[in-house]
């Protein structure tokens, strides 16, 4: 298992994002030429369940090149801070926030999750955000839920929303089977170029580490940080296409009519008195 001594994971990590960076800031996926024109936006079903941001102060952990941040500025919310441990995406975020004219309210912030809380300077906020596809390159979840309810303001409170961790362990062919171990707690070790842009995109920081954390050890790490679950929903759609099976339908994928449906996304928001 890697541990937290064990810095080699974050450094690959790290060059492994910030290479992707002018990848995906010039590609049709992030399409940030619409981004700038009024386009995209974070998802329904997120905005749905965060509910009405007005007025309200957001930081968003892990927030690569700030396209999420600045949709919650454009939202409504009075402050946003985005927090990215790759320096690229911080400055790609903070050119976009020039640009939109939100640099006011937008401010962003090079570090990693682990140091957010000092990063920070120890301030709070009313809500703290973390996107899909985030909690997959931490190691230690624990840790994670202590700094990320360490920002939660009282009366604030904290929405996730991921790929669920069983989607992480099924096999690509059919997505019915368990490939990987739910409950392992070791490291996924991957040396593959590309990116999830551009599968054929060329690199050369291809080294990256990946940890599959359950459900009921990101529940509880919040739980046990001082913070009330509201909700847990969980989802039998992705956004992506996770396994050969899945068939698209208004944007969303699921498995085919008749297959055993697993979980494929999931979502918490969790309170502080």
């Amino acid at each position: 298992m890697t541990t937290r001594s064990d810095e080699g994971w974050r450094d690959a990590n790290r060059a492994m994002w910030d290479e992707r960076v002018p990848i995906h800031a010039a590609s049709d996926f992030y399409d940030q030429d619409g981004f700038r024109a009024g386009g995209g936006d974070v998802n329904a079903f997120e905005a749905e369940e965060v509910g009405d941001v007005t007025g309200k102060r957001l930081v968003h952990l892990q927030c690569h090149m700030g396209q999420d941040t600045l949709s919650w500025a454009r939202r409504g919310a009075a402050e946003v801070v985005g927090l990215d441990f790759s320096a690229p995406a911080v400055e790609v975020a903070r050119g976009l926030a020039a640009e939109l004219g939100l640099a006011d309210r937008a401010s962003f912030v090079a570090a990693d999750v682990y140091d957010a809380r000092e990063a920070l300077g120890g301030r709070t906020f009313d809500v703290v955000y973390t996107g899909i596809g985030a909690l997959v390159w931490l190691p230690d979840i624990d840790r994670w839920a202590e700094v990320a309810a360490s920002l939660v303001a009282p009366g604030g409170f904290l929405y996730l929303a991921e790929f669920h961790p069983v989607s992480n362990v099924l096999d690509w062919d059919t997505g019915t089977r368990f490939e990987r171990d739910y409950l392992s707690r070791e490291a996924v070790v991957l040396d593959e170029p590309g990116t999830y842009v551009d599968f054929a995109a060329e690199t050369e920081s291809n080294l990256s580490y990946e940890w599959v954390h359950s459900v009921g050890s990101v529940v509880s790490a919040l739980a046990a940080n001082g913070l009330r679950i509201e909700f847990l929903h969980e989802f039998d759609w992705t956004l992506f296409q996770n396994f050969g099976t899945l068939e698209q339908a208004e944007g969303r994928f699921r498995q085919p009519q008749g297959t055993p449906r697993a979980p494929l996304m999931y979502s918490v928001k969790a309170s502080r008195s």
